[in-house]
C-alpha cells in the first residue's frame, strides 16, 4: 500500500473516531464496471447480519453503483473492509 493510501486510511480512522460512537451504522459507496461476479464478491465480503445492499446500474449498464449499509464494530473494521474490497474488486471506485 502506498503512502497516499496509508494517509487516507489514517485520516479516515481519526475522523470516524471523532464523529461516531461504536458500534455504529456505516454506509459504503462503491462504483465498478458491471459484472455479476462483483456483487457475489461483495456479498462474501459484507456477510454480517443486517447488511443491506442497494444497487443501481448506469443508463447503458456499463457501471454499477452499490451502497452497503452495515453496523460496524469500530473504525478498524470499516477500514479493513475497504482494503478487502479494493483488493478483490478490479478498478473499484471507493467513495
Amino acid at each position: 500500500m502506498g503512502k497516499e493510501q496509508e494517509d487516507f486510511y489514517k485520516k479516515l480512522k481519526n475522523l470516524l473516531n471523532d464523529t461516531s460512537s461504536w458500534p455504529s451504522e456505516y454506509v459504503y459507496k462503491l462504483i465498478y464496471k458491471s459484472n455479476p461476479d462483483n456483487i457475489k464478491k461483495l456479498k462474501k465480503i459484507f456477510n454480517e447480519p443486517d447488511t443491506v445492499f442497494s444497487l443501481k446500474t448506469s443508463k447503458n449498464d456499463k457501471y454499477t453503483s452499490v451502497s452497503v449499509k452495515i453496523i460496524a464494530k469500530n473504525p478498524d473494521f470499516i477500514i479493513d473492509k475497504y482494503k478487502i474490497v479494493a483488493d478483490q474488486i478490479e478498478n473499484v471506485i471507493l467513495l
